[in-house]
């Protein structure tokens, strides 16, 4: 099994996605990027942890490429925001990729300037690409938010899901 760690605005709405692929062992909403030792929620919500909401995923990479864990993620935010992901703002919900190995970084960057290249959006692509840190597991109300709170998920998911269609829909990787 690897690792790969993304963050992408809100937690809740970056799990699904990556949950429903096979080859994904585990998807966890949690914070990393930031100073303080095992945050809380409430904390990371203050904006002076330096924390960011971000997922961890153990996969199978015998079953899906780290590669295609960076298309799928891409597919699911803004690229082009580095102040938080739709309705979620701030520093806690900036977009980033947290690469675990040289591999990962290279990898990455390519996957950024492929996207850049490709001309899906007119503006910059500003997501970061940064070493991970520690990564904290969020509180047990956080994880599988979609599975557990379906209609306030879709409410929360509704921008990015327009977003997701309009920019997406057509796309053919």
């Amino acid at each position: 099994m690897e690792r790969a760690i993304f963050a992408g605005g809100c937690f809740w709405c970056m799990v699904q996605p990556f949950d429903e692929q096979p080859g994904i062992y585990t998807v966890t909403s949690g914070y990393t990027g930031g100073h303080v030792k095992n945050p809380t929620y409430e904390q990371v919500l203050t904006h002076t942890t330096g924390h960011t909401e971000a997922v961890e995923i153990i996969f199978d990479p015998a079953v899906i490429r780290y590669t295609d864990l960076l298309q799928i993620y891409w597919q699911q935010t803004d690229p082009t925001d580095a102040f938080g992901q739709f309705q979620d703002r701030g520093d806690n919900y900036r977009p980033v990729i947290f690469y675990l190995n040289e591999e990962q970084k290279v990898a990455a960057l390519k996957s950024r300037q492929a996207l850049a290249d490709s001309g899906i959006f007119k503006e910059p692509i500003v997501t970061q690409i940064e070493p991970a840190q520690p990564f904290y597991e969020a509180e047990g109300y956080h994880q599988d938010y979609y599975k557990k709170n379906p209609q306030n998920f879709a409410l929360n998911h509704q921008r990015r899901a327009e977003f997701i269609k309009e920019h997406w829909e057509d796309f053919d990787a």
